[in-house]
């Protein structure tokens, strides 16, 4: 899984592309079919979320996916699970100094970031992990926000 996360990284200007067109099909889908089976369908689309981001971005389902602004690289792979940079750990190498032959994930995360269109994104301060969303769906909790907006709005 570890070469799937250095590949997602170096081209995450695809990856990038390939969110941004299929994210809206993705959530809409998932609104449907939220409104049709009430949440039956959970289990499955969360196993296949876990499936379809494992493989592709070594992804390690924290429910709270910030994929898109940490340069394809899933910050949950950092040992200490540092989501806003770096420690202070990192080796003059780029390596992690918990995981010596393992690159830094934040090293990984700023190149990624450099080939994308957002590449601003990577500066977010993101919000602490809620740990209590471990192993959920980041996408049904996505399309479940936008369901409570438009019922809120409408």
């Amino acid at each position: 899984m570890y070469r799937a996360r250095l590949f997602a990284s170096k081209h995450a200007r695809a990856y990038e592309t390939v969110y941004n067109l299929s994210s809206p099909v993705i959530l809409s889908s998932l609104r449907a079919i939220q409104k049709l089976t009430h949440n039956k369908l959970d289990v499955p689309i969360t196993w296949l979320e876990k499936k379809i981001k494992g493989l592709l971005f070594d992804c390690q389902m924290c429910g709270n996916c910030v994929l898109s602004s940490t340069g394809m690289t899933c910050p949950m792979n950092c040992p200490k699970t540092l989501r806003n940079g770096p420690c202070g750990g990192v080796l003059d190498n780029g390596n992690c100094e918990v995981k010596r032959d393992m690159e830094c994930v934040w090293v990984n995360a700023w190149r990624g970031s450099r080939k994308m269109r957002n590449n601003l994104d990577i500066q977010q301060i993101q919000f602490a992990v809620n740990h209590g969303q471990k192993g959920s769906s980041a996408w049904i909790r996505l399309s479940k926000q936008e369901i409570e907006i438009n019922d809120y709005e409408n």
